[in-house]
């Protein structure tokens, strides 16, 4: 899923801005969906989190956000995946461009997976334009 996905999916971030399919975008929009409801959070957080709002810290955000990477693959067991996320992004946005933003990212570590996720996700939104 490409970009949204991650960023923190994001989404995440602007599915517009990236160049999906709309079966990518339909995967992407039913992996925040489950998301939402597995953490119980509003359409109004999400929403808040895709546009690069960041000041929500309820640990059900930080879980989504890791709930959302992890689906896209680009997470697993609180790690980021560097090689799926190179190889998703790379063909969209330019394989410099997503090591460039991954030298800034990945290597953040938070108290825990949700922590960490939320925190890959606001280091990758604050930085998407370069990719």
């Amino acid at each position: 899923m490409k970009f949204l996905i991650v960023l923190f999916a994001l989404v995440a971030l602007a599915v517009a801005e990236l160049q999906l399919s709309d079966e990518q975008r339909a995967t992407a929009h039913a992996n925040g969906a489950l998301c939402l409801q597995k953490e119980g959070i509003t359409k109004e957080q999400v929403q808040a989190l895709r546009s690069g709002n960041f000041e929500d810290t309820d640990p059900k955000v930080k879980c989504f956000a890791n709930c959302f990477l992890e689906k896209s693959g680009f997470v697993v067991d609180g790690q980021i995946k560097p090689d799926v996320v190179l190889a998703k992004l790379g063909p969209i946005a330019g394989v410099d461009n997503v090591k460039a933003v991954q030298a800034k990212c990945d290597s953040l570590k938070g108290a825990d997976n949700c922590d960490t996720a939320y925190q890959l996700y606001q280091c990758y939104q604050k930085h998407h334009s370069q990719i």
